[in-house]
């Protein structure tokens, strides 16, 4: 059993694909495999199930999986601390995300993490869920993921960075546009244009419309915030998003109208990392920016 065969076999888990993980690694599928039915020989247990759409950890592999996974990003943190002994202020910070993350609340901290580590590395991986951000900072070398805080995940540890009102997205033409606020009640009544099933966002606004008793009508479905707001703003109906940062102009002004919904709890969104106290000097700078920019920001 080698250390490779242990970040296949993980690789493999989480693509769900031996025929994925040998592109990544531009070698075969069969080399994939030898590196599975060795570990398979060693622990005397079958650790991979086939499906017609590839195959998934047997019990057994999720044991190996789960353990394997956590030895290898304790020991990737290690080598990552020591290279950046060595180089100083010269290292990399990785940093999973959803597609709208960087816009709305990292811009500036980049700008302000560039200027203050001009050396370092930014590298941005997008993901298209929370939990889809949990499973890669678990079987990969990365540092910070940004997320939609939700139930505790075993083996990572989630840090709440601000709280987001919820707002309804309305065109200025719509008679819902002449009022300051809705209540919740009100989304009765709206054309709801709905986030995917997968998301935290909608988990955590299904479950609000759930114990206040809000059925709401859909036909629209998207797979961000950035795409709800627009086809809010085409006409095709209306959004509930985060109250995002820059949202809207100062003057009000412009195609849509963000209206405050009274009666829904807050989203908390924000760090996500396998431990803190691992995280290397430089990609802790890069969670504190990105902190102080959002309560800043907060704040105006």
């Amino acid at each position: 059993m080698t250390l490779d065969d242990l970040r296949v076999f993980v690789a493999v888990c989480r693509a769900g694909s031996l025929s994925a993980v040998a592109r990544d690694l531009s070698c075969t599928q069969s080399a994939v495999s030898q590196h599975v039915k060795r570990l398979e020989r060693e622990t005397g247990v079958q650790l991979l199930e086939r499906h017609p759409r590839g195959v998934a950890p047997t019990s057994a592999g999720q044991i190996l999986r789960a353990a394997a996974a956590d030895g290898i990003a304790g020991l990737d943190s290690a080598l990552r601390n020591l290279k950046e002994l060595v180089r100083g202020d010269a290292g990399s910070v990785r940093v999973t995300t959803g597609a709208t993350t960087v816009r709305h609340f990292m811009a500036e901290a980049v700008v302000d993490f560039r200027r203050r580590f001009p050396k370092v590395s930014l590298e941005f991986r997008t993901e298209t869920s929370s939990r889809n951000c949990f499973d890669a900072l678990a079987s990969s070398a990365l540092d910070l993921a940004w997320i939609t805080l939700g139930s505790p995940v075993r083996g990572i540890e989630q840090r709440s960075v601000v709280a987001l009102p919820w707002v309804l997205a309305v065109r200025a033409d719509d008679p819902l546009a002449e009022r300051s606020h809705v209540e919740a009640a009100d989304l009765a009544d709206i054309r709801h244009i709905r986030l995917p099933e997968s998301s935290s966002s909608r988990a955590h606004l299904d479950t609000a419309f759930a114990e206040l008793g809000i059925q709401v009508r859909s036909d629209t479905s998207v797979a961000d915030w950035d795409t709800a707001i627009l086809l809010a703003e085409l006409g095709l109906g209306h959004a509930v998003v985060p109250a995002l940062p820059g949202q809207q102009a100062p003057d009000g002004s412009g195609p849509l109208r963000f209206l405050p919904i009274a009666g829904l709890p807050e989203l908390s969104v924000g760090w996500a990392v396998r431990r803190w106290d691992a995280l290397t000097p430089l990609a802790r700078a890069f969670a504190d920016a990105v902190g102080a920019t959002c309560a800043r920001r907060r704040g105006q």
